[in-house]
């Protein structure tokens, strides 16, 4: 440690692993030592919700909360762009500003790559940002024939699960509405399979559950650009009057300039204790990017980021009592597939087994979809 009596412990970022981490130090440490957020965004958006905003159910207002909350419960809350991290010092730099740390958590997620699609943001709608998902759900309430296209547009995104629950969802919203008879549903997908990291029986799973629905899915198709009425594959084109996209992504800028950062731009992590090389500081969540031995990463999904907040908020109370460390992440998460009509699927398991993922996904029920509710109240009535 750098020295003793009260501690100053920044957490770069107010996503969900930002918001665990310190309303959980904020809980387990005297009002001695500072517990600070920072995050560019004045407000918390809860991410897997936003689906719910593209079919109607929510607003983008229900599922949004001002990071400001978090003042009342003794946490600092710093609202500007961290333009850049020296891990050396744990200094992060604010608008100029700098904010020196004893302890550094940095969870300042992923940030999104639409421009290296291009048109993909200019002829594309996404349901993955607050902004995104209401223009979404008007395009979806006027649309009366043709065809959607549901695109993951790159190999790596956050939430496995999504651009698949975007297609059930869509198709669930077009037979309420009688319409779905006249407008055809496709999914043109990046990967080779659904949600591949979770095995050959859950991709097998989401196919079969996609085809059940009349959704022609198509693997291993790289979109290189979109134009009007047009999309552009690596292998040819071809009609796209709706386009909605889950969207690429990289890592943030400060993360990717900084000496965090392996080659790819990511932090590589320890993936159990989340430290990284440099003492005191940890990296969460989506910035986090762990190679599971199928060599395939782990997903960027927010029970993981979740998971390891509560890890590393405990490690840090830890060594500021000068105790050992409590324990690690495991690997294990589990994660909802809306498939709409009130119903979900539900997968969870170990990521970390060896020699690969063991996963288990039970099929669509109204249990599952009232259990992604009452994750969704928790989160926002607990952490905020």
């Amino acid at each position: 440690m750098t020295r003793a009596g009260p501690r100053t412990i920044v957490v770069a970022g107010g996503g969900i692993g930002g918001i665990v981490t310190a309303n959980r130090l904020r809980r387990r440490l005297g009002r001695e030592h500072r517990v600070v957020l920072v995050d560019r965004n004045p407000h918390f958006t809860f991410a897997a919700s936003l689906l719910w905003v593209m079919t109607g159910t929510r607003t983008a207002a229900r599922i949004t909360r001002p990071l400001s909350r978090l003042e009342r419960r003794g946490i600092e809350v710093l609202i500007g762009d961290i333009t850049a991290i020296d891990p050396t010092t744990r200094t992060v730099t604010v608008e100029g500003r700098e904010l020196r740390a004893d302890h550094l958590v940095v969870a300042l997620g992923a940030q999104w790559a639409t421009d290296r699609i291009p048109g993909l943001a200019e002829h594309g709608h996404t349901f993955a940002t607050p902004e995104g998902a209401p223009r979404l759900a008007d395009e979806l309430q006027r649309i009366d024939q043709g065809r959607i296209t549901v695109l993951t547009a790159a190999p790596l995104y956050k939430c496995p699960a999504a651009p698949y629950e975007a297609a059930l969802l869509i198709d669930a919203l077009l037979r309420r509405r009688h319409r779905r008879e006249r407008v055809e549903v496709v999914v043109r997908s990046a990967e080779a399979a659904p949600m591949p990291v979770a095995g050959a029986a859950v991709s097998a799973a989401v196919v079969e559950m996609l085809a059940g629905r009349d959704i022609d899915y198509q693997p291993s198709r790289q979109v290189t650009a979109l134009a009007p009425g047009r999309i552009d594959f690596t292998d040819g084109s071809e009609a796209g009057e709706l386009v909605v996209y889950m969207p690429p992504i990289a890592a943030p800028a400060a993360v990717a300039n900084s000496p965090l950062a392996g080659n790819d731009g990511w932090i590589h992590p320890d993936p159990v204790t989340m430290a990284t090389a440099f003492d005191e500081v940890y990296a969460i969540g989506d910035t986090a990017h762990i190679v599971l031995g199928i060599g395939k990463p782990l997903p960027r999904a927010g029970v993981f980021a979740h998971a390891q907040a509560e890890v590393v908020a405990d490690t840090i109370v830890a060594r500021i009592a000068g105790r050992p460390a409590p324990g690690g992440f495991d690997g294990h998460g589990a994660c909802f597939i809306e498939s709409g009509h009130g119903r979900a699927a539900w997968g969870s398991g170990n990521f970390y087994a060896d020699p690969a993922p063991t996963i288990a996904l039970h099929p669509p029920a109204r249990r599952w979809h009232w259990g992604k509710v009452a994750f969704e109240q928790d989160v926002l009535r607990r952490w905020l």
